[in-house]
């Protein structure tokens, strides 16, 4: 199918703001590991990649993953660092060549915690997590210490204030999918009896507190803070952090009140209903439930104008191109705010200009060949 825009689609184009951030559409870039950054530092051709989305009007780009100022916070040799000289003068570039294209971005900021990449790279040393666990009953790497911690904290809050600094418009901590923010939440991967740890949800949702407190202290409070959150793991997709709406609101809502404006809210698709349970198989969505429990704003992700969800993309299959008539009647519904596209804009720069009508020219097919590449 080709989507072309109708004024059925005018919900997508609709301009937001908040605090400092004015969007001129709804659609966010969703931020996807590459892996093209030698050393960790991103080159002209990553600027370029950027810039051709910005270009093609995407409202919001969220970079792929970069790393803290930790000595194991990334888990392939590509992925490209958020501190050093070198480094941050290739973000530079890139945010520099985004805005001469009209297009706004933030960067997010990761620790990969004790999760294996997908090429089986070993880091240089040791890597850690809450508790010494990639999984339930799984060791790998230590635990890490109360130092440990608190550097950590104060590293996430770094990146954070150097994004500000080069001129970014807004930065995403990454709490999502079993990496180090998420090995907190778990109560498989934190067994810690400390201040870190407990029982419940709400005390091992602590850590992130933490980092969003010191992340808001960096950068000011009119600096949008976006919080990536999802309730499976890679490590087990069928995990569930929260069963029940009040757990949910255990998790975020602290999240939330100690400074994260916005959560990216990430399954694998955006129409399956959090809790169908209470509100049915048409019921809201894991963004749709969080706006409604904490009052932020929300983006939802998940399988966006594609057939196939990611983890089929992983798997070596192609995603045809489908209608957004679900997606819009969501978005008018006002269940979340913001909609993020990941392997659609990936595989055709312009899908944004060619939705709203502005590009006449035929979508490009996603092909899993695409993450090899950086067109």
């Amino acid at each position: 199918m080709t989507q072309t825009h109708t004024d059925a689609t005018d919900i997508l184009f609709q301009p937001f703001k908040l605090k400092s951030l004015a969007m001129q559409n709804r659609v966010v870039m969703a931020p996807m590991t590459r892996v093209f950054s030698p050393g960790g530092v991103p080159k002209t051709n990553v600027a370029d990649y950027y810039r051709r989305r910005a270009a093609g009007d995407v409202g919001l780009i969220l970079s792929e993953g970069t790393v803290i100022d930790r000595p194991t916070s990334k888990n392939e040799e590509g992925i490209p660092d958020f501190h050093g000289q070198e480094a941050l003068a290739g973000w530079k570039q890139v945010i520099d060549g985004v805005h001469e294209a009209g297009g706004k971005m933030g960067p997010q900021i990761w620790h990969t915690g004790s999760n294996w990449g997908q090429s089986k790279w070993v880091p240089p040393h040791e890597v850690e997590s809450p508790s010494g666990l990639i999984g339930p009953d799984n060791p790998r790497g230590k635990a890490m210490s109360d130092e440990d911690v608190t550097d950590t904290i104060a590293a996430y809050a770094k990146a954070a204030g150097e994004a500000k600094s080069l001129g970014f418009d807004m930065v995403e901590l990454h709490g999502a999918h079993g990496y180090l923010i998420d090995q907190f939440f778990w109560e498989g991967t934190n067994l810690r009896d400390d201040r870190w740890g407990g029982a419940t949800l709400k005390e091992r949702s602590r850590f992130a507190a933490e980092v969003v407190k010191a992340t808001r202290a960096a950068v000011g409070d009119d600096f949008p803070i976006a919080l990536r959150v999802s309730q499976w793991k890679q490590q087990d997709y069928k995990v569930r952090l929260a069963e029940t709406p009040d757990a949910m609101t255990d998790w975020l809502m602290p999240l939330v009140e100690a400074g994260a404006d916005m959560l990216h809210c990430s399954q694998r698709r955006f129409w399956e209903p959090e809790f169908p349970e209470i509100d049915g198989a048409e019921g809201l969505n894991f963004a749709g439930w969080v706006k409604k429990l904490t009052g932020a704003t929300t983006i939802s992700v998940g399988s966006v104008g594609l057939s196939g969800d990611f983890f089929g993309a992983f798997g070596g299959k192609s995603s045809q191109p489908t209608e957004l008539d679900g997606l819009v009647q969501r978005m008018e519904r006002d269940e979340f705010d913001l909609i993020a596209v990941g392997r659609a804009i990936l595989a055709d720069p312009n899908w944004v200009s060619k939705v709203k009508g502005t590009n006449p020219e035929p979508h490009i097919e996603f092909k899993p060949e695409a993450f090899a590449e950086l067109t």
